[in-house]
């Protein structure tokens, strides 16, 4: 059994993890929130903070059905780091 071949970046391919330069634009991406949810800030805001509860309740669960091995050692982090 040979190695598996690693293929190397294409350099006429900017980014493998965002091919669009301008994709995502944080703007962007507060003006799509805020049309969501019909200019509504406190909406939007509510939204935004269930989907980041849901989120950690998801990672609460994940971390408990999975195993160390699994996850070589990775451990969730619950906050973020200071900007």
């Amino acid at each position: 059994m040979q190695p598996a071949k690693i293929p190397k970046p294409d350099p006429a391919w900017p980014d493998p993890v965002w091919p669009d330069p301008v994709w995502p634009d944080p703007a962007w991406e507060v003006e799509a929130v805020l049309a969501w949810h019909d200019d509504n800030a406190k909406a939007a805001i509510r939204s935004l903070l269930d989907d980041c509860k849901h989120l950690r309740q998801q990672l609460a669960l994940a971390e408990r059905a999975m195993s160390r091995g699994m996850t070589r050692g990775w451990t969730p982090r619950y906050k973020r780091d200071a900007l």
